[in-house]
């Protein structure tokens, strides 16, 4: 099997955002992020996301927001 599409803990999430772990919570809560998935009592965040969220604030800075 391979793994398209990894996740990341919050601390990985963090770094690649290069913010801090309750910024992170924070950016979730506003909508900014999206939410993590749940697997049992874990968070995790796919890499698709982290990266589309950086996306979508490259696409808001280009359209001037």
């Amino acid at each position: 099997m391979q793994i398209t599409d990894p996740l990341l803990t919050k601390k990985e999430a963090a770094a690649i955002l290069n913010i801090s772990v309750p910024t992170l919570y924070r950016r979730v809560a506003d909508g900014t992020i999206p939410r993590p998935l749940k697997i049992g009592a874990l968070s995790k965040w796919a890499l698709s996301d982290i990266l589309g969220t950086i996306e979508d604030a490259k696409a808001a800075r280009n359209l001037g927001a």
